[in-house]
């Protein structure tokens, strides 16, 4: 049997399993050892959980639970309606300052809890009540929290950052660094079309401002004191300390990931059980039932992932696919668009996890031969990803969102995507343009 065949024979065998229903995790691995029972040698099946074990048994991963941790504590307390009111205070004067405030919300929440669903939860949960009752329309403010619920797996501590390191065989401090100045491109981007669409709405509004259209909410004026402002900050501040003091251990060489990771979560148990009183049983269970089911979900899928890789390499249907696409001569831009477009249809099917795991050992190959920083790429293809979180079938934020506002429905929920989705294609044509976006922070703190 020719490896094209083989090849085929073993995307049909995944594709089919996935489809299915049969949960991810155990879909790529029941793939995988069917496969190395019909064509490697009897002995391999012998090794499975040996090499299960090897793939997981890495420093790199170890941060995971710890960060997962770390985002489930701050993410089961009102630390995230906390930051969000005390942007809300502090930016009432801005035109459009409560979507802004929404995305910045986002943006700190995703770089303290690196969860995506925490962050559309922590966020939404108060945001998406606060907009929809100051005037802003039910689909705008659901997909305003999504598309800021994204920057959970570009910002670190990103778990599919960390992932990529693994699967690239780079180094995580680099790829943390490098996901920053992306991040904040999108945060720009969002706050920008947040404060566009508030002007539309508005404009809306006062053209029929008249009985009782005048009362529209999202023509009132608010305004909060000096002293509103300066009470919303207490309870944010230790959390934001905690932010910056995770990021200076860890990008100024004090601790390694896993150290970091390991002192993140300590902390953060810390600071909610000082500042929310979260310290009976009854109020910390829900943490480690949280982190603990989350991990096992995750370790799981990326164990039978590297799994589902191992069997790809052995059978050399990876590298005969890195030759094939090779081969194609398509020119460099040409190669980048074309796998990221692949990546964009398994986010219509596939977790991000999965995604890096399972195409990795394909794609990094040949875009490394036709020169492109891996590092670059790994930020890139998150972008790439995020649009995966808001855009159907799989959309995992627009679910979140719709859990959490069930009234509004999945209709106006997609629609109010669709221009993040669009906002983060146009992020990925800047950074295509000016890599230094993402590459000057981890160049200059690593002397290269």
């Amino acid at each position: 049997m020719t490896t094209l065949q083989l090849g085929l024979m073993y995307g049909g065998a995944t594709i089919a399993a996935l489809f299915s229903g049969i949960p991810i995790a155990f879909a790529l691995g029941g793939v995988a050892t069917i496969f190395m029972a019909l064509f490697m040698p009897a002995a391999s099946l012998d090794t499975i959980a040996q090499n299960v074990y090897e793939e997981l048994a890495s420093i790199t991963l170890l941060t995971i639970p710890l960060f997962i941790l770390k985002g489930a504590a701050i993410g089961k307390s009102r630390a995230g309606k906390d930051l969000y009111d005390a942007l809300h205070t502090w930016l009432g004067r801005v035109p459009g300052g409560l979507g802004v405030a929404v995305v910045l919300a986002c943006g700190l929440f995703a770089a303290m809890a690196g969860s995506s669903p925490a962050t559309c939860s922590a966020i939404g949960s108060s945001g998406i009540p606060e907009m929809r009752r100051r005037g802003y329309s039910p689909g705008f403010a659901a997909g305003l929290v999504a598309a800021g619920g994204t920057l959970g797996i570009l910002l670190p501590p990103s778990i599919v950052l960390i992932l990529y390191a693994v699967a690239s065989e780079q180094s995580l401090g680099r790829l943390f660094l490098a996901g920053l100045g992306p991040g904040v491109l999108l945060v720009i981007l969002f706050a920008l079309f947040a404060v566009f669409q508030w002007r539309r709405e508005y404009a809306r509004a006062a053209k029929g401002a008249v009985g009782e259209a005048a009362h529209h909410p999202i023509l009132a004026d608010e305004h909060f004191t000096m002293r509103e402002r300066l009470t919303s900050l207490p309870r944010v501040l230790p959390f934001l300390v905690l932010l910056t003091g995770v990021m200076v251990a860890l990008y100024g060489g004090i601790a390694t990931p896993s150290e970091t990771a390991g002192l993140g979560a300590v902390m953060a148990m810390i600071l909610v059980a000082v500042v929310y009183r979260t310290v009976r049983l009854s109020d910390i269970k829900p943490i480690f039932q949280g982190t603990l089911g989350e991990s096992g979900m995750l370790l799981m899928i990326i164990g039978m992932s590297l799994l589902y890789s191992y069997v790809m390499s052995y059978l050399h249907i990876s590298q005969s696919a890195a030759e094939a696409i090779v081969a194609l001569h398509l020119s460099k831009w040409m190669l980048l668009t074309a796998i990221l477009l692949l990546v964009v249809c398994l986010g219509f099917f596939l977790p991000p996890v999965s995604i890096i795991l399972m195409t990795a050992p394909i794609i990094l190959p040949p875009l490394r031969a036709a020169g492109f920083d891996l590092i670059w790429f790994g930020v890139v293809m998150a972008i790439v990803m995020e649009m995966g979180l808001i855009h159907p079938p799989v959309g995992l934020n627009i679910f979140v969102i719709n859990r959490i506002a069930p009234d509004i429905g999945l209709g106006p929920i997609i629609r109010g995507t669709i221009p993040f989705v669009l906002l983060m294609a146009i992020g990925v044509v800047i950074l295509s343009f000016l890599p230094g976006i993402a590459m000057w922070l981890p160049d200059a703190v690593y002397n290269k």
